[in-house]
């Protein structure tokens, strides 16, 4: 191996003769260098944009949310606030109230979904902090609800309207057609006190209601609820925290996580992750392609070598290591000059904001080393492959 891997740095480090083989050989490290630090690049954009997606999910949605198996609604009795008090894993839990209603303001209408919360909602989500307009909900102002900013564009609703309220209806229970539709529904007139502000989606669907005002509007007795969601003091003990959950609560309970609760969104990441990968990793097979190439014109021209080399006693395996050893070494050095690059690139991208998506926000990449790992297991594998493929070309007629 030393004697195969002597010659593979000769070969590689040393000018050929021939100008032509040199220039390829350049333009295969070449190749090697830009493959990795695009790949380099693409995989921590991508690392970045999931990073930033999922901050979206982390203001809006719960650790862990517990729901009724059956029907829309539960009791939130004694036996279940014990549990949640004992379970030392939590660090805050919240009622909540979910349901479609239609809304109307100034003879303007939407359909979407009221959220009422109690005053330990902003405990478990940080709702609260996007709200750009207007404050949070108050317990001075019962009737006060937070609506989402596409809500407010779409009804053309603004903050401490006075003049006009916001109408929200739901269908009263029951069965059976309604024969007067004037009382088909229940009604209650609120004010909106804030405009919240995360993505466009939950902009159009959201409206904050207080926990009491829902009740009512709703007809639920004063314990019951739709969910109850849970911040837990770890994540990484999150799943411990679910099973002692289950195990108090039964069969009766559906209890997700924030994963759980977005699994197409989680799902679509992971798809277009795994896609980019795939789509550079081809780029980089066409590009090893130079590797294989140069390989091969090297071969060629060192052919009286090699046979001196066979004559001295190094047999095919040995000289077909010298190259498969070259190519290696000319992959290893490209992927190190490629992801010195990307690293460097990354870091000041993150410091410096180099390039924007718009003028105030910095397109986001993050420096993970899954990616560097990734990136340098593909390259080795590939380069690896290329030198396997070019060094066959090496037989006991091309030295005899």
């Amino acid at each position: 191996m030393n004697f195969s891997l002597y010659i593979a740095k000769r070969y590689l480090f040393s000018k050929s003769s021939n100008n032509t083989i040199n220039i390829i050989t350049i333009i295969a490290a070449i190749g090697v260098i830009i493959g990795t630090l695009a790949l380099f690049i693409v995989l921590s954009g991508f690392s970045g944009l999931r990073e930033f997606s999922t901050g979206f999910l982390n203001t809006s949605d719960p650790d862990v949310k517990i729901t009724s198996v059956k029907g829309k609604s539960f009791i939130f009795n004694n036996k279940i606030s014990s549990y949640l008090n004992e379970q030392k894993g939590i660090a805050s839990y919240t009622k909540v109230i979910e349901e479609r209603a239609f809304f109307e303001f100034n003879k303007k209408t939407h359909i979407a979904y009221i959220k009422g919360v109690d005053t330990n909602f902003t405990k478990v989500n940080s709702i609260d902090s996007t709200i750009f307009i207007g404050t949070w909900l108050d317990k001075k102002i019962p009737a006060g609800v937070v609506i989402g900013n596409g809500i407010s564009n779409i009804l053309s609703v603004g903050v401490f309207d006075f003049l006009e309220p916001l109408k929200i209806y739901v269908p009263k229970p029951g069965k059976g057609y309604a024969i007067n539709p004037k009382n088909a529904f229940n009604q209650i007139e609120t004010q909106p006190i804030g405009v919240f502000s995360i993505t466009e989606d939950i902009d159009r669907k959201f409206t904050f209601v207080p926990l009491k005002l829902a009740q009512n509007l709703l007809n639920y007795k004063q314990e019951q609820i739709s969910a109850i969601e849970l911040k837990v003091v770890n994540l990484d003990d999150r799943e411990d925290v679910i099973t002692d959950l289950k195990n108090k609560l039964g069969p009766d309970f559906n209890i997700e996580t924030r994963e759980q609760l977005n699994e197409l969104f989680y799902k679509m990441l992971n798809t277009e992750n795994l896609a980019s990968y795939l789509i550079f990793t081809l780029i980089l097979i066409i590009a090893l392609f130079n590797v294989i190439g140069a390989i091969i014109m090297m071969i060629l021209d060192k052919k009286d070598n090699l046979k001196t080399l066979y004559n001295l006693g190094a047999t095919i395996k040995d000289i077909k290591r010298v190259f498969i050893l070259q190519g290696f070494l000319l992959s290893f050095f490209g992927l190190i000059i490629g992801l010195s690059l990307g690293v460097i690139l990354v870091i000041l991208q993150k410091e410096y904001s180099l390039f924007m998506i718009t003028q105030h926000l910095a397109y986001p990449i993050k420096f993970t080393f899954q990616n560097l790992f990734t990136v340098i297991v593909t390259i080795l594998v590939l380069g690896f492959i290329s030198s396997k493929i070019a060094s066959s070309r090496i037989s006991k007629k091309l030295v005899e």
